[in-house]
């Protein structure tokens, strides 16, 4: 492999025209010139230069080193620019989170991505264990999920706190547990986590989600409230989620007297430091996750 110290040397030597001002601008010797240029025609194996005093010309080997060889430098030095460079609003950014988070956060970046063309959005949706998995494997530069990881290499942070609601048909005024016996359960992936964490805090009656007849089941976010539209049953779900939704208007969306809220965590991997332009996105989506933080106070039915 051609050694890139003496190609430079040589390259320089060619456009400059002279031993003693190439050594000056390369902050060499004279005889540190040629001694490049001597070891890179020995690796070469042919004559780069013919020699006139102190004049030189180059040979058919070495005008064809030079035209490929300042090309070369030149991509080097690109190089070297290139990862001092640590632009804020361009470059490629991968992330992944659970859906319903995601549904808020993905059309807000998107939204960041068209103030600034050079920046790429790459968003995944995905459940907590997959998240931290994509984590820890760097197939995503930073992940927001809804418990902190359990993996030894993925760093979590809270960042924001996401409401739960339960969520009723339209025509039910304030739920009391007859009702909602009633009414059966719209499970989702995670529905069962999610109504023993609000519907535990407020009726006394509840044990586990599976007290309530399943009345229908959907894994696709955006459509959990259409039973519910529908008159079909109740479920639990994030703010975001129900936000996202279609049917949002349809439904009616309950603050029981206790409220209760998920903690979202943002996740990295702890041994890879983050660029400027994670960096950027990162800041963006504590800002506009930290809207509904803020916004999220109240209580009652709405």
């Amino acid at each position: 492999m051609i050694n890139p110290v003496w190609l430079r040397t040589f390259c320089t030597l060619v456009e400059v025209s002279h031993f003693t001002r190439t050594a000056e601008q390369l902050n060499m010797t004279q005889s540190g010139v040629s001694q490049h240029v001597r070891k890179l025609e020995e690796q070469l194996g042919q004559p780069l230069l013919l020699r006139q005093g102190k004049r030189f010309s180059l040979t058919d080997a070495g005008e064809q080193v030079y035209q490929q060889g300042r090309d070369i430098i030149s991509s080097l030095s690109e190089l070297g620019k290139s990862l001092h460079e640590d632009p804020e609003y361009e470059g490629i950014v991968r992330l992944a989170s659970p859906g319903s988070v995601g549904l808020k956060l993905y059309r807000h970046l998107l939204q960041m991505q068209v103030l600034h063309s050079g920046l790429a959005i790459d968003y995944r949706f995905a459940p907590n264990k997959d998240v931290e998995t994509m984590i820890a494997e760097h197939r995503v530069d930073i992940g927001f999920m809804t418990s902190p990881s359990t993996l030894e290499d993925v760093s979590c942070q809270p960042v924001a706190e996401e409401e739960l609601l339960l969520v009723t048909p339209e025509s039910l005024g304030e739920p009391d547990w007859a009702q909602l016996m009633a009414l059966g359960f719209i499970d989702h992936p995670d529905g069962a986590h999610h109504a023993g964490l609000l519907l535990g805090a407020n009726y006394p009656e509840f044990q586990h989600s599976t007290q309530f007849d399943r009345a229908g089941f959907s894994n696709q976010i955006t459509l959990i409230l259409e039973p519910v539209s529908l008159g079909l049953g109740f479920t639990v779900l994030p703010r975001h989620a129900v936000e996202a939704s279609d049917m949002a208007g349809r439904v009616t969306l309950h603050r029981l007297s206790t409220r209760v809220s998920e903690t979202l965590y943002l996740g990295y991997h702890s041994r890879r430091p983050l660029p400027a332009r994670v960096r950027t996105v990162i800041a963006e989506a504590r800002s506009c996750l930290g809207e509904r933080a803020s916004a999220s106070g109240g209580s009652g039915q709405q």
